[in-house]
């Protein structure tokens, strides 16, 4: 695999897992707004759904970290490798 499509494909996963981040709290939102137009803003109902949505949020947030370190590592890993196997060599004096 060549170093373009490795970050070519590298792209892609990273935007994938953003793009699937976005939709969970997006999503999240709707369902909080939707609990709290029914049980109101300020009651313990309404707290608790905020307190859901922003714990469903964050280990979204986490989710996308780690596929974003782990995409970057894995893609340092293959251009060390393949830098080493396919690199120019060094001439002796």
């Amino acid at each position: 695999m060549s170093e373009k499509n490795s970050t070519k494909e590298e792209n892609i996963i990273k935007k994938t897992s953003k793009s699937a981040s976005e939709l969970v709290n997006k999503s999240a939102d709707t369902a909080n707004d939707l609990v709290k137009s029914v049980s109101g803003e300020g009651g313990l109902v309404g707290k608790a759904a905020d307190a859901s949505t922003d714990f469903v949020k964050n280990v979204s947030k986490t989710g996308n970290k780690v596929v974003g370190k782990s995409v970057d590592t894995a893609s340092n890993v293959l251009k060390g490798a393949s830098n080493k196997v396919f690199g120019k060599k060094k001439e002796k004096e």
